[in-house]
């Protein structure tokens, strides 16, 4: 949808690695994690090897990003259950969210992840131990043993607002039509101030 807007899963690996959102040319790949119909594994993987071709064109420096929660399923509203006004907000209409909005939309999660961090099945809880395989595929390059992994067992396994994940399999399906890779460094820690399994895995092409 052209209505869209880029979130913080966008916004802040840019502002972290390149100073802003517009400091090199970005194309940004929508890949949905919210809603049904949610793309599989498989499909997401097929997307990140088509996108990687179409790298290989270019002829220049590219750098692909996959950013997304590990285990996680923060209070946040359904679109399925949600009302006309916050189907609008949930699609992204386009518009900013009013700032009495934001503010509860902010106080809701922060008094959510402080009872989370005192009870931790008050919420969906994470799930390390998934996270640490997932990330090991990644890294060891087995991208296609996720293709099994239904999206009913993904949200099982780790909360239905992991599904973020895809974005990591797309990315790391991509890197792979420039050949041979290695991974460069390898992050993880469940927090659940962040209500969210946090995680960074980087790589380079050996081209």
């Amino acid at each position: 949808s052209y209505c869209m807007q880029v979130d913080h899963g966008y916004a802040q690996p840019l502002e972290f690695l390149l100073g802003g959102l517009d400091t090199l040319p970005v194309l940004p790949v929508f890949i949905n994690g919210v809603a049904s119909p949610l793309p599989g594994f498989q499909r997401t993987r097929m997307l990140g090897e088509a996108i990687g071709r179409f790298l290989t064109t270019l002829n220049k420096r590219v750098l692909i990003l996959g950013s997304g929660g590990l285990s996680h399923q923060p209070p946040v509203p359904e679109l399925a259950k949600a009302d006309a006004h916050m189907r609008d907000r949930l699609l992204g209409s386009g518009r900013q969210l009013p700032p009495d909005e934001r503010e509860l939309r902010q106080q809701r999660v922060i008094s959510a992840a402080k009872q989370f961090i005192e009870d931790q099945n008050s919420l969906y809880p994470l799930n390390p131990v998934w996270d640490t395989r997932f990330m090991s595929l990644l890294e060891q390059g087995r991208l296609a043993e996720l293709d099994a992994v239904s999206n009913e067992e993904l949200s099982a396994m780790a909360g239905k607002s992991t599904h973020e994940i895809k974005t990591w399999v797309a990315a790391f399906a991509a890197l792979s039509a420039f050949g041979r890779w290695r991974c460069e460094g390898r992050y993880y820690r469940p927090i659940p101030e962040w209500i969210a399994g946090f995680g960074s895995l980087s790589a380079a092409a050996q081209n």
